[in-house]
């Protein structure tokens, strides 16, 4: 028999796989589907949108990922022109 009381005992638990692989026994945080220690308690998480990236090197911005678009393309453009020269 627990000591827990019966309106703890009632609440939904996180489920959420622990180290040992066994499911969290913890009980939600309510409004949310894991406990404060699986992610539940307010501000746990990455921030939204562009507030997550750090973006020191640019990498990952947008202008460097179409710009490596672009290249690829002109590549791709470069090898089909080149394998036509070579079957000729």
């Amino acid at each position: 028999m627990t000591r827990e009381p019966l309106s703890l005992r009632l609440v939904p638990r996180c489920c959420a796989k622990t180290r040992s692989g066994k499911p969290c026994q913890s009980p939600q945080v309510k409004g949310k589907a894991r406990c404060r220690m699986h992610g539940g308690a307010r501000g746990s998480g990455a921030p939204k949108d562009r507030e997550n990236g750090r973006y020191q090197q640019g990498l990952f911005t947008c202008e460097a990922i179409e710009r490596r678009r672009e290249i690829r393309a002109l590549i791709a453009e470069m090898r089909a022109v080149a394998e036509d020269i070579l079957q000729t």
